[in-house]
């Protein structure tokens, strides 16, 4: 029986749990970026004249010729993909030149600077899916400025407001999310090349310049914490798990109001499905979706801060490969849930007079015949809101107008108002109106905001588009260029 102990690196179970699953997430989420890095560290040392021109322009030639499609065959006994190129590149160009490539740098500096690389792509795919879902709400919040609609609080009728106020609230949040993308990008976007193990290197290597030439705004400085340092990411994850929160409570009240007992809103066709069994049903699959989509990436985010918790400050696996993906998936769940929301909001139906109906019924706007009772009679809001709350339980299930301003007469017949003015107070689109306070669902304060909130939206887009524009991968030569230019 052989002996375990004197087999070689890597036993196979090793193999099986760790390098093979490893060697396939890193080829399908950061072999790309992998060789970015190896075309603007080999440019950098070129510039530094740590290579020769020929080296350079042999390296470069080499990167260019790989055939990367034999990395489907697995990882042919190479321990990451990191080697596995390493080993094409060997083939393509001799190990002596090829070696020269890893001069001042590690697999350290290496695997951070492809994981920030990955990540802010994906946040601003992020941004992009919050900002597209924002628009949209604009654009339905434009058509409903006048839509008068039920307020709820601890989830029962409260007041009368608009489907605009509510979903400017919304964009607001959805604005605040994407102020978190953003200000989590400009940690994310910082180059950790040239940190190498942990130390930097003796070697004159120029890291702004390697920086630049990948897109990214400025240099984790410290070496140490460039390599050791793992709240790029969790800041990340905290920000997506932010937004899928607040996308999972408008959800929730989309599929509320979809039910038959709320009716305000309906489903078009192509986010329903039927049951297999009862002809009738139409189920409202594509918010339930977007709903446990949400769910599962605000777990992933958490996953992903567990997975940081209590590690060692330093070099270690725990931030690495088997972690990353977990963050890949995160951002996959945010997507498919904010792409499909935003799909649903462009078609949803909003049934306007069931809406109104309901803002008119439950007593929702009895607070404003109190606020009139204030205003005309001179009582204090203590002795108005005990007044009214006699009359409405005077009134028991009958919420109509003339039942309640007749109790309220009954309870107080000395009371000035007229009933044309207890009718006025007790009606939904005047209990909206007079509501012009800054926030308030008042169709003219709405508007207003709408024109604000449009303004920020534009303003997200174009730093979205700049952002964009900054991190697309280029031809070497054109990075170069760029990058001696900003020099």
């Amino acid at each position: 029986m052989a002996d375990p102990l004197s087999a070689g690196f890597p036993a196979p179970v090793y193999s099986e749990t760790v390098l093979d699953p490893n060697f396939e997430n890193a080829k399908k989420h950061f072999l790309g970026f992998l060789l970015q890095i190896h075309h603007a560290h080999t440019r950098m040392l070129g510039r530094q004249r740590i290579l020769t021109e020929d080296e350079e322009r042999g390296l470069l030639a080499a990167l260019d010729s790989l055939d990367l499609k034999r990395t489907d065959g697995g990882s042919g006994g190479y321990e990451d993909v990191f080697y596995f190129v390493e080993g094409l590149l060997e083939e393509a160009c001799g190990r002596n030149l090829a070696g020269k490539m890893h001069t001042a740098r590690s697999r350290n500096d290496i695997a951070v600077t492809l994981f920030r690389m990955a990540a802010r792509e994906r946040l601003l795919q992020v941004g992009h899916a919050i900002a597209d879902l924002r628009g949209t709400l604009l654009d339905l919040t434009a058509q409903h400025l006048e839509t008068v609609m039920p307020a709820h609080t601890h989830t029962q009728p409260a007041q009368p407001t608009t489907l605009g106020h509510y979903l400017l609230a919304a964009c607001e949040f959805l604005a605040r999310d994407c102020e978190r993308i953003r200000a989590a990008f400009g940690r994310v976007n910082l180059s950790p090349m040239g940190a190498a193990a942990i130390t930097t290197s003796g070697f004159p290597i120029d890291r702004e310049f390697t920086a630049r030439l990948l897109g990214f705004e400025g240099l984790a400085e410290n070496s140490y914490g460039a390599i050791a340092a793992i709240d790029y990411l969790t800041e990340t994850a905290s920000a997506i798990a932010v937004a899928m929160v607040n996308l999972g409570k408008l959800t929730q009240d989309l599929l509320l109001w979809s039910t038959r007992e709320f009716g305000f809103v309906r489903l078009p066709d192509g986010f329903v499905q039927a049951s297999s069994i009862m002809p009738q049903k139409r189920n409202p699959v594509a918010l339930e979706h977007a709903r446990v989509l949400a769910s599962r990436a605000l777990g992933e985010a958490q996953a992903v801060l567990g997975c940081a918790h209590n590690t060692p400050f330093g070099d270690i696996n725990d931030s690495e490969d088997d972690l990353q993906p977990l963050a890949m998936a995160m951002f996959s769940s945010a997507l498919r849930a904010l792409k499909l929301l935003a799909g649903v909001m462009r078609s949803i139906e909003v049934d306007r007079d069931r809406l109104a109906r309901r803002a008119a019924r439950d007593f929702l706007t009895v607070t404003e015949l109190a606020d009139t009772l204030v205003r005309r009679e001179g009582l204090c809001f203590r002795d108005a809101h005990d007044l009214v709350a006699d009359a409405v339980h005077a009134c028991g299930a009958d919420d109509d107008p003339e039942a309640m301003a007749a109790a309220l007469m009954n309870i107080r017949p000395t009371l000035k108002l007229s009933l044309a003015e207890i009718l006025e107070a007790l009606d939904p689109e005047h209990f909206v109106r007079i509501r012009k306070v800054v926030g308030g669902p008042a169709p003219e304060r709405t508007r207003g905001a709408l024109a604000r909130a449009r303004q920020e939206q534009q303003g997200f887009e174009t730093w979205l588009s700049l952002k964009q524009t900054l991190i697309e991968p280029e031809r070497p030569q054109k990075l170069a260029a760029r990058a001696d230019k900003n020099a």
